[in-house]
């Protein structure tokens, strides 16, 4: 009973004091802590009505009808004329031809290779040639075709199915494909940038550990589609052998959107990984141009300011970003939110800045946005077209395809109608019409 008394006394004791000290302290910070929550639910609440806000569809009235928008667009081509005049190098911050002419890059992007089904989009609607000619018509002068590591290593054949509009195809494999549509593009006189997309054949891209990078085999046994930077370096090559004499394919897109936990500090680690694959394929073909995406899914090349890529033929490089509403990482606001201000600034630092000292040229190998834009997706593209038009840099659409694979999904950002012929006329093309260099 005694030893329960003095127990109980000695809680008894805690207890009070550890009241007293609260009643000190309590009054100090009661305020302070008060205003924190205070503020922290306005900034939610701004951040939802912001959001909600941004998600009411844009007013396009500034925009002329269809058919007008056709006549500025549509450019009629001429067979003998070409694009460019390859073999293409950087000069500075610009892209020249043989004749020491700046190209700029107006590229769209036509994907299916790197997904699930292992070929380009729309072979089972149209001709392969037809298509090719409507991207020219639109305007573009060259297309950056994505291709999985998986379709490499498998190469299987294609199944009928998906190549129903280009009866000569099949039967053939994977890559065998992949090369028939490289060659219809550069017949059309179109300039093509092969992209190593993705490793797994699937849609791209997430935060799945597997298809991050350039190399998986870091992770085990994880991966179902396993690749070392050696594997990775020997599939660039396979794809790119049967175009070693073919000019118009002008370069290589080592790889789309390397990204991690670690940011941009794996920037390092890619440099050195790109320079192995560059000299390689240099090997191969010295006139290709190199090109290397940034890292933060390619919207970040800032390590390049203290680790540039450092090439051979170092007149072959060129750096790429991607920049879409959603991009913007290291801070709370994406794109689709910032002021123009705010937008320039994060472009200035994170990739502008290698063509306002003339070291490199970039290009934008991926911008988008949706036919039916939302007000946040239509504030983005306003930015994003007056950025563009005052650097003047190159750029690359994504994308032509009017569905996706899996579960043959619309695809918002698509330029083309589900004939693979018919153009959506509208702001997006009306824009990219703008800049051009006529």
């Amino acid at each position: 009973m005694t030893w329960w008394f003095w127990r109980k006394r000695g809680l008894a004791s805690v207890v009070a004091a550890q009241a007293k000290r609260r009643r000190r302290w309590w009054p100090t910070l009661k305020a302070p802590l008060i205003l924190l929550i205070v503020t922290f639910a306005g900034l939610y609440l701004s951040a939802r009505i912001v959001w909600r806000r941004g998600g009411v569809p844009a007013n396009l009235s500034v925009y002329p009808d269809p058919q007008s928008i056709k006549a500025s667009v549509v450019k009629s081509i001429d067979p003998d004329k070409p694009l460019c005049h390859p073999l293409l190098r950087a000069r500075g911050r610009d892209i020249v031809d043989k004749n020491g002419d700046r190209i700029k890059l107006i590229s769209a992007n036509w994907y299916g290779g790197s997904d699930m089904s292992m070929v380009s989009g729309g072979l089972d609607v149209r001709n392969r040639s037809g298509i090719a000619r409507t991207i020219r018509e639109l305007g573009f002068n060259s297309v950056r075709l994505p291709y999985a590591d998986e379709i490499v290593q498998d190469n299987p054949v294609i199944e009928a199915s998906l190549l129903s509009a280009n009866d000569d195809l099949v039967g053939e494999r994977a890559l065998d494909v992949y090369a028939a549509v490289v060659q219809a593009l550069t017949e059309a006189g179109l300039a093509v940038i092969v992209n190593n997309h993705i490793t797994q054949a699937r849609w791209c891209c997430d935060g799945y550990p597997c298809d991050m990078g350039w190399a998986n085999d870091n992770l085990g046994p994880f991966c179902p589609v396993k690749q070392s930077e050696d594997d990775w370096i020997e599939n660039l090559m396979a794809v790119m052998l049967p175009h070693v004499n073919n000019t118009y394919v002008v370069g290589v897109d080592l790889r789309n959107e390397v990204r991690g936990p670690t940011g941009r500090y794996m920037w390092n680690s890619w440099a050195t990984a790109a320079e192995r694959a560059a000299a390689r394929l240099h090997e191969l073909q010295s006139d290709w141009l190199i090109i290397v995406e940034g890292v933060s899914s390619a919207n970040d090349i800032r390590g390049a300011e203290e680790r540039p890529v450092r090439l051979q033929h170092q007149d072959k490089l060129v750096y790429s970003a991607h920049v879409y509403g959603w991009s913007g990482w290291g801070s709370l606001l994406p794109y689709w939110y910032r002021t123009y201000k705010s937008f320039a600034e994060d472009m200035d630092k994170n990739w502008q800045y290698l063509r306002a000292s003339d070291t490199a040229p970039v290009w934008i190998g991926e911008i988008g946005a949706p036919g039916r834009p939302a007000r946040k997706d239509f504030h983005y593209w306003k930015n994003l077209m007056r950025y563009l038009q005052e650097t003047d840099v190159d750029i690359g659409y994504w994308a032509i395809n009017p569905r996706k694979p899996k579960n043959n999904e619309y695809e918002s950002y698509g330029l083309l109608e589900d004939d693979w012929e018919t153009p959506r006329y509208d702001y997006r093309l009306m824009d990219l019409t703008s800049l051009r260099r006529q």
